[in-house]
């Protein structure tokens, strides 16, 4: 990545000369734009031995909820950037790539989609991209963090007029409750939630008991599930990714995975698609779909390359074929990092 003058702080951020906890409180207030220091960096530690950083113009929310640490960055090559619990959730100029391979092939995948439950989701993104589709008649989104959704939907302007559709729902409640609670099943669910992190709230809801006896029985006959399923590339598929896959194959008959590269994330990251009617994934049929069913332009997927994400190289192919590890409550597996008690 080249060289750094930069002296690198362990607390998540760094500055040339002093930490930027340090800078004026002007530079913290997030209903306008501040310019800061040119040689502030923010540092993502994505393992113990390897760090990724990039430069903030400024900081333009910072706290901590009942459930985690917050952060919003107005970033020189990403744009905005929301960061939870020390990670990289979305970026401003990529996060239609996230956001569009989570929510589009399940809907393009099922015959005819009118109702979705996001379980989290909470910056709005996930809803925008489902309102794109004409047969969609009511989305709830059920996050547990009322803070991170009240400063998504203030400073995320991209995604204010999804806020304001009719269709959505917006409930604030812990996913797994609200879904147990709920008498009505969903033609496709989705689980746009923050990455299994120790400490963190959403670990639960990547458990094999959820899926069977919670999750599952809210879907309608023959509809999907997807969840994002953390990084996926070579050297980090195997941290969530694979045991994700494996644990969904015990609970539905039909299983996908695919991938994709996120420059924001410095990773490919992975999807999984469960159901028990067999999906097809064709790319005519699939560009027959996109053209009738969405309304506005995809910027990412089309049928061919929708196609080409659920090719795996063979080192990731392998080792889902080879997975025995299913996620459970006592046997959990986390991405590097750390929950609420991280402090940024």
């Amino acid at each position: 990545m080249g060289e750094a003058a930069e002296i690198i702080y362990s607390d998540g951020f760094c500055n040339g000369s002093s930490n930027i906890r340090n800078l004026p409180d002007e530079l913290l207030i997030p209903d306008r734009h501040r310019t800061s220091p040119n040689n502030s960096w923010f540092e993502e530690e994505i393992d113990a031995d390897l760090k990724w950083s990039f430069a903030i113009n400024s900081v333009l929310h910072k706290g901590t909820s009942q459930y985690q640490d917050i952060v919003l960055l107005d970033t020189k090559r990403f744009g905005k950037v929301l960061v939870i619990d020390g990670k990289m959730q979305s970026a401003e100029v990529d996060e239609f790539i996230y956001h569009e391979c989570l929510i589009h092939p399940a809907l393009l995948c099922h015959p005819n989609p009118k109702t979705m439950f996001i379980m989290g989701g909470g910056e709005g993104s996930a809803a925008r991209e489902a309102l794109k589709h004409v047969s969609i008649e009511k989305i709830v989104m059920c996050d547990i963090d009322q803070e991170v959704v009240d400063f998504c939907r203030r400073y995320l302007t991209a995604n204010q007029k999804a806020f304001s559709d009719k269709k959505l729902h917006l409930v604030i409640n812990d996913a797994k409750a609200e879904l147990e609670g709920r008498n009505e099943k969903f033609d496709i669910i989705v689980g746009d939630l923050a990455d299994p992190v120790e400490g963190g709230p959403c670990y639960q809801l990547y458990t094999k008991s959820f899926y069977q006896q919670i999750l599952k029985p809210k879907l309608q006959p023959g509809g999907i599930f997807v969840t994002q399923a953390g990084p996926a590339g070579v050297f980090t598929h195997k941290e969530v990714f694979s045991s994700i896959y494996n644990t969904l194959k015990q609970v539905f008959k039909y299983i996908i995975s695919y991938t994709a590269h996120v420059p924001s994330f410095a990773d490919t990251w992975g999807w999984v698609m469960a159901s028990d009617k067999p999906f097809s994934i064709d790319a005519g049929e699939l560009d027959r779909k996109i053209e009738e069913r969405i309304v506005g332009d995809l910027l990412y997927l089309d049928g061919d390359s929708l196609v080409s994400c659920t090719i795996l190289n063979k080192t990731i192919s392998t080792t889902l074929t080879n997975e025995t590890h299913v996620y459970t409550e006592e046997d959990a597996r986390f991405i590097h990092g750390h929950g609420v008690a991280y402090q940024i």
